[in-house]
């Protein structure tokens, strides 16, 4: 079956459209274009601002209200792939498919984060039937590097009190607030040397675990490949020196990494000492993770005699030491929402380019303060072992508000169309709607969507019910409003 062969075919052949349109964050232009002609084709207007937005405007149907709602969404998605899967992301459509009650891609993301609150928001615009308010359609850029499309929004965008995110990835939940967050890139001039004669060069390999969306999913117990290698470079200290030809660990800062992997040069008298060093752990691990990575492997495999260059043996005893101690993981739980991480850190990626070691970190808090803290500890961290850090500037949290004229409208809606009450939730993720607020104080505003697992990670997939259930409410709500 086709995914357009869903119901309604009208929804689901737009999410269709959408996954063979190239969208990687900051290469947005085929599915901005699209939009644009979108609109032509239904005589709706639009705006643009200069950061790339786009808000489709459509008036208000079967209803004499004349206050407007903003559907807010972003466009690009989240790239990853597993190993052994050829795409080239800014050109080749999503190989997406229906796999029983899921939508799900062969071997990639889906990118129904948030391609699928961009369907939903495009078939409102479409239809001809509903009962809605003015819509005001907000399709932001870039949020999944940085929200630099939130960040940059023209004041002009969007003239709305109330605002309907659709990024959200919990069927029968609300989402009233977000997490805050901040990037700590360290970097090390990479120093290298010649190779010692006589080496044996070796490569040790992470792989199999399932990675997730470091906000989302940074509770659920997943291990992080870039730790679990830095634990094996750690204990292989103790029988060799490491020259590092190469470290390549997780691509994207909002992503748990699944796989990370080292080329060293080692002396060849500990060769079998490391082999059984890598055996051990990869045992131990697996037993640590065996409910969560049921598919974790750590190997290490000989490649021939070592040549060339590496880092030097100082220089990789640091980056060693630095990338082993790192905190990772969550840091406190909220003492205000039940359930709810407060504050956590992702140790995202470790990359050699352009003559520098780069390790990519991403803070995040519900508390402004704690974000703040985490992200000097981070720094403090990295600089103890000589990188140099840089930081972003950050993006804030959305402060959870459960009694706002809005939540009380989507809690009627879902109570009509699930017969009980939603679970009003505040996320570890960040969403737009902190910069949003930070604009426009005065906006009320909550986060809804349907079921999606594995995003950010090529097992994402998203639940074909609870996305009926997901527009049913969209229907429900617009017609209240």
């Amino acid at each position: 079956m086709r995914i357009s062969e869903l119901e309604p075919s009208s929804l689901w052949g737009i999410f269709e459209r959408i996954t063979q349109i190239p969208r990687p964050s900051k290469h947005e232009g085929k599915i901005l274009a699209w939009l644009k002609e979108f609109a032509d084709e239904r005589g709706l207007a639009y705006r643009e601002d200069d950061a790339g937005n786009i808000t489709i405007l459509k008036g208000a149907q079967n209803s004499d209200s004349t206050e407007p709602v903003a559907l807010q969404n972003h466009v690009d998605m989240v790239c990853e792939r597993d190993p052994d899967v050829e795409i080239d992301f800014l050109n080749d459509p999503i190989p997406a498919y229906v796999d029983g009650t899921h939508i799900r891609a062969r071997g990639t993301t889906l990118g129904a984060d948030c391609g699928i609150g961009m369907a939903v928001a495009l078939y409102i615009l479409d239809n001809k039937e509903m009962s809605h308010t003015p819509i005001e359609a907000l399709f932001t850029v870039d949020e999944e590097t940085g929200l630099t499309g939130a960040r940059s929004l023209g004041e002009d965008m969007i003239t709305a009190s109330r605002l309907i995110n659709l990024d959200s990835e919990d069927s029968e939940e609300i989402f009233v607030g977000c997490a805050g967050g901040i990037d700590t890139v360290a970097s090390f001039k990479a120093e290298r040397t010649v190779v010692p004669d006589g080496l044996t060069a070796v490569t040790v390999r992470v792989s199999g675990l399932k990675g997730g969306h470091s906000g989302d999913d940074i509770d659920a117990g997943l291990a992080n490949a870039n730790l679990l290698l830095a634990r094996v470079m750690h204990a292989l200290l103790d029988v060799t020196p490491l020259w590092i030809t190469n470290i390549d660990g997780g691509n994207l800062r909002n992503a748990i990494p699944r796989e990370a992997s080292v080329s060293l040069a080692v002396i060849p008298s500990a060769v079998r000492q490391a082999e059984s060093i890598v055996a051990r752990i990869n045992s131990a691990a697996g037993k640590e993770y065996r409910k969560t990575e049921p598919s974790l492997s750590i190997e290490m495999t000989r490649t021939g005699k070592a040549k060339g260059e590496a880092l030097t043996t100082d220089l990789g005893y640091r980056l060693t030491e630095a990338l082993f101690t790192a905190v990772n993981g969550v840091i406190s739980m909220s003492a205000e929402i039940e359930g709810l991480v407060e504050t956590s850190t992702n140790l995202a990626s470790v990359k050699i380019k352009d003559g520098r070691v780069v390790i990519t970190t991403s803070q995040r808090s519900s508390s402004d303060s704690r974000k703040e803290w985490l992200a000097a500890v981070m720094k403090a961290h990295f600089e103890a072992y000589g990188a140099d850090v840089s930081q972003s500037d950050g993006y804030p949290g959305w402060s959870p508000s459960t009694d706002s004229p809005l939540v009380e409208k989507t809690s009627e809606a879902y109570r009509k169309v699930y017969g009980r009450d939603p679970a009003i939730k505040a996320i570890h993720a960040g969403l737009e709607c902190g910069l949003f607020l930070a604009k426009r104080p005065e906006l009320d505003m909550v986060s809804i969507g349907p079921d999606i697992k594995g995003a950010h990670s090529p097992s994402e997939r998203l639940d074909i019910e609870s996305t009926a259930g997901f527009l049913k409410v969209m229907e429900t709500l617009l017609a209240e409003l």
